[in-house]
């Protein structure tokens, strides 16, 4: 019984207990990921239709979450971030892990402006006006696709 009473198994004791708190408080605080709705998304432009497949953040939550943490993103794929009201929106790479380029939508569907974005910059990347959606795709996507400033994104499949 001598093992019980020694200084050293207090201290032992202690540090495997913080340890099992400091556990149990990260494990509490994991949340799980956001699961986002897919919608086949319709932008069109002066080369003709373009359709993309996005993801729909609409809560705060999923804004927070974006594309972040993931390891790749298709052409042809992408984020549609819903705002309740119009506004300027900053956008970072913060967790994220793959190049992207943002379009920042008008409540009326037109595409304001493009930019692209470095994985895990942590430099906003701001609308230069109010803006209703902003849509993150792989970078270069849009040039790829010949879509620009003035093409618009067709509300209607976007909103539910």
């Amino acid at each position: 019984m001598r093992i019980f009473n020694s200084p050293r198994f207090f201290a032992r004791s202690r540090n495997l207990i913080f340890l099992a708190i400091v556990f149990l408080f990260l494990l509490s605080s994991c949340s799980a990921l956001e699961r986002f709705e897919k919608r086949a998304l319709i932008i069109e432009s002066k080369n003709g239709p373009v359709i993309i497949v996005a993801e729909i953040a609409s809560t705060p939550k999923q804004h927070e979450q974006g594309l972040m943490h993931r390891k790749q993103l298709n052409d042809g794929e992408g984020m549609l971030f819903i705002f309740e009201r119009d506004a300027v929106r900053s956008f970072w790479m913060k967790n994220t892990l793959i190049p992207l380029s943002i379009a920042y939508i008008a409540s009326d569907g037109r595409i304001v402006e493009i930019y692209d974005m470095e994985p895990e910059n942590l430099s906003s990347v701001t609308s230069s006006r109010s803006v209703r959606y902003a849509l993150e795709v792989p970078q270069g996507w849009f040039s790829r696709t010949g879509l620009e400033p003035g093409d618009k994104l067709v509300i209607e499949n976007a909103i539910y």
